[in-house]
């Protein structure tokens, strides 16, 4: 059966809602997270955000499936130790679909992760063409397998696994952009056409790295495509356990940034981060043991 990545709660959403002023937290392996956090601030703005990238161990589609689920409650067992928060954000498609159900039955907190966009990219297609773009890692999950069987079984499903496109992100965010040939080589594959005229309409970015590149990703497809980003679905979520903003919030809450190594931290991405709220950056260190 499948997991609710989305289901989030071991608490009843009311104890979460009578949080006056809630911490939540947006786990990554590195800066796609980002993404999230921003759809997820503007439905809570008066929240105080932890953004925590585990930049020690990314990108996790190198680590095998064990090794990553002992890292992840590895780092969580710190996170959640530290910044208490009353709701978490797994924002990495990876992560959420091999990790979610250990961290329900080690912690007590409310889990929220990221489900692959195939039920909307079903419900707006018109060719009936659609690409999944991801990691190598979660094209090849039986969670993704069961979600188009279960939402897109009337439609052709192509399945992309991006190599670099993660990187790629973290590199513009860095300020060391890839040139616009290397983005449109990697996305190429997503565009498909068949023999009678019928072609790929709509993209799902089921990485939450790839909607930081979304402005260029547009300008170098070789036709428009609706491209579904996970993100606003999940803000939604947040705000169905933690509850809507109260009339009375009339300030912005602080947002703090923390990654695992900081080796990605240049003057560029502190720049970046400032820009999308986050002005207090630290490191709390968790290396990656050898494999």
């Amino acid at each position: 059966m499948r997991i609710d990545l989305m289901a989030g709660a071991s608490l009843s959403a009311a104890a979460l809602r009578s949080a006056a002023e809630p911490t939540i937290l947006v786990f990554d392996s590195g800066l796609g997270g980002l993404t999230v956090l921003d759809a997820v601030r503007r439905a809570r703005p008066d929240a105080r955000y932890v953004y925590v990238g585990d930049d020690a161990a990314f990108p996790y589609g190198r680590l095998g499936e064990a090794p990553l689920v002992a890292r992840v409650l590895t780092v969580m067992e710190r996170l959640v130790a530290t910044h208490r928060p009353d709701l978490v954000v797994i924002a990495c498609n990876t992560a959420s679909t091999l990790v979610l159900p250990a961290l329900r039955q080690r912690f007590t907190t409310p889990f929220v992760g990221v489900v692959p966009p195939i039920k909307p990219a079903a419900e707006v297609t018109r060719s009936r063409m659609i690409t999944l773009l991801a990691t190598p890692g979660t094209v090849a999950r039986s969670y993704t397998s069961d979600l188009i069987a279960t939402y897109a079984g009337a439609c052709a499903v192509t399945r992309i696994g991006s190599q670099n496109l993660a990187g790629y992100a973290e590199a513009e965010l860095a300020g060391a952009p890839v040139d616009d040939a290397a983005l449109a080589a990697e996305i190429a594959p997503c565009f498909v056409t068949e023999a009678d005229g019928r072609r790929t309409d709509v993209i799902c970015l089921a990485c939450t790295h790839y909607p930081l590149l979304l402005p260029r990703l547009q300008a170098v497809a070789p036709w428009p495509v609706t491209w579904i980003d996970p993100a606003p679905a999940i803000a939604r979520r947040v705000v169905q356990l933690i509850g809507p903003l109260p009339r009375e919030a009339d300030r912005h809450g602080s947002a703090l940034g923390a990654f695992t190594a900081g080796s990605c931290l240049t003057d560029a991405l502190r720049t970046a981060l400032a820009a999308r709220g986050i002005g207090e950056v630290g490191v709390e260190s968790i290396p990656l043991p050898m494999q």
